[in-house]
C-alpha cells in the first residue's frame, strides 16, 4: 500500500514526510534507535487497533439484541 493513498491530501502529514526521509546520514546507532522507536509506535498502533476492534464487537453485540 503506498502511502499517497492513505495521506493523498496531506504531503505535510509526519508519517509521509517520515517515510521519505534520508536515511543515508544516519549512523548504526541512529538507525538502530530509529527502529526501537518505531517498534514503539507500531506496538502502540496495534494496542490501539485492537482495542478498536473489540468496542466495535461490544457495540455490535450491544445493538442486535
Amino acid at each position: 500500500m503506498d502511502l499517497d493513498d492513505l495521506f493523498p491530501d496531506k504531503p505535510d502529514d509526519p508519517l509521509t514526510l517520515l517515510t521519505k526521509q534520508d536515511l543515508d546520514p544516519l549512523s548504526v546507532e541512529e538507525l538502530s534507535a530509529r527502529i526501537e522507536i518505531l517498534e514503539g509506535e507500531i506496538a502502540r498502533v496495534k494496542a490501539k487497533l485492537d482495542a478498536s476492534i473489540s468496542f466495535r464487537a461490544s457495540a455490535d453485540e450491544l445493538f442486535k439484541r
